[in-house]
């Protein structure tokens, strides 16, 4: 069966944030790679919250805003609904000993870049097209940068939100 068409926003936010590479041009490398051992290692995750010491760093993590929002779902006895998908982006870097944040900053504004330039074709934002189902926008807030403080991480992160407008066909959400 195929992915329903949330699910599949997800991962293309996630394979352009993958993009962020020292061959494209940036400083840090976000693609998958291997660890010690040689086994696949990821960097970029979608649904975790909890991350350990054998993690990678830098990572980022990529999940639904839980604040609720007030859906469009059209009117009469439509099914078709521009709705306002928000998701949270969190990454998290090595430390810099003198000043904790000058990653976090360096690596917010790499995977900005790189979210930006996926919406540089106006009706086929993120890659999904230009037809329904399809991402009619995306914006990004502002990144807030934190140091590490043992209770939201052992590590310097920055967040920031989201917001895609989707559109969609909430009959048919695996089209």
């Amino acid at each position: 069966m195929a992915d329903p068409f949330r699910l599949r926003v997800l991962k293309a936010v996630c394979e352009r944030i993958k993009d962020v590479t020292p061959d494209n041009g940036y400083e840090h490398d976000l693609s998958n790679g291997t660890d010690e051992a040689g086994r696949p290692a990821e960097r970029v995750f979608r649904g975790r919250t909890i991350y350990g010491d054998n993690d990678p760093l830098p990572m980022i993590s990529v999940l639904e805003d839980p604040r609720a929002i007030d859906p469009n779902n059209g009117s009469g006895t439509s099914p078709a609904a521009a709705n306002e998908f928000r998701i949270l982006v969190q990454g998290f870097v090595e430390d810099d000993k003198m000043h904790p944040l000058d990653p976090a900053y360096k690596l917010s504004a790499e995977v900005i870049k790189a979210l930006v330039a996926s919406k540089k074709e106006r009706y086929n934002v993120l890659g999904l097209g230009p037809k329904a189902p399809c991402v009619m926008s995306l914006s990004i807030g502002q990144p807030v940068h934190r140091p590490p403080d043992d209770e939201v991480s052992a590590v310097s992160y920055f967040l920031f939100g989201v917001t895609l407008t989707l559109a969609e066909n909430l009959e048919t959400p695996f089209v």
